[in-house]
């Protein structure tokens, strides 16, 4: 597999210069373990799926409970380390306002990779509407994690939540019962085109979710985008529900 990322030229929505341009990714998709098995198959190891899926988690498994028993974990591909969030109020650990998450830094065999990676910009894309960070308000996390009831801010371009279309909104879908959970327009806090704040939903279920928005927003005082548009980002409610594992994907 040759490394090559694709991007598109945009405004940087946090200046005020219009000469100051970032790269937006071009997404290739979404890749879960059943895809890396393929892959791995695919190199013709001469080892059946059925050992590759069991190393493979005992893997997760072992480096899991490393961290979660206070080690700092180097596997070559990343450098993980537990970490603690939350004031400690009268010495005491607070579950609902104490967090444990794991910062992952990319480590050797990642900067390999990068070094050999192709990056080819494929020119500008007008009125591209992205989302470049989140921020959990509640206590500064910014790797995905929501604290329902609570702040939650996305960054980004072309975000304010406008227009008459039912469709649009902000809509949070649990990726693992499919349910479906929209925010009311009452919750919004900031609604502005590089930043939305609202207050998350709860009775949010623990789980990952999918964060859409949809607007009918563009850069005029008047008119509105005939066809409503979208963007989605994964976040993560609490622990995941299948595993109880916390699975945040913290990134430093």
């Amino acid at each position: 597999m040759q490394n090559k990322l694709k991007g598109w030229l945009a405004d940087n929505s946090v200046t005020s210069d219009p000469k100051d341009r970032i790269l937006i990714l071009d997404p290739a998709g979404k890749v879960e373990l059943e895809d890396i098995y393929k892959e791995m198959l695919s190199e013709d190891t001469g080892l059946r799926k059925e050992t590759i899926v069991h190393v493979v988690t005992l893997f997760l498994r072992i480096v899991a409970r490393f961290l979660m028993n206070g080690y700092n974990v180097n596997t070559g591909l990343f450098h993980a380390v537990p970490r603690f969030t939350g004031i400690i109020e009268k010495g005491l650990w607070n579950p609902l306002k104490n967090a444990i998450y794991v910062s992952f830094i990319q480590d050797k065999m990642l900067r390999e990779e990068i070094a050999q990676t192709e990056v080819v910009i494929q020119g500008e894309k007008a009125d591209v509407m992205y989302i470049t960070s989140v921020e959990d308000r509640s206590n500064g996390m910014t790797d995905g994690s929501m604290t329902p009831g609570r702040n939650f801010a996305v960054y980004g371009s072309y975000l304010r939540v406008i227009g008459d279309d039912p469709t649009v909104g902000i809509s949070l879908r649990n990726v693992s019962t499919d349910a479906l959970t929209k925010v009311g327009t009452d919750m919004y806090s900031d609604n502005d085109p590089s930043k939305l704040v609202f207050i998350a939903p709860s009775n949010l279920p623990d789980g990952t979710y999918e964060l859409t928005i949809t607007t009918q927003y563009m850069r005029s005082a008047t008119a509105l985008r005939k066809t409503p548009r979208s963007v989605t980002t994964e976040v993560v409610v609490g622990k995941n529900p299948d595993t109880g594992d916390d699975d945040r994907p913290v990134i430093e």
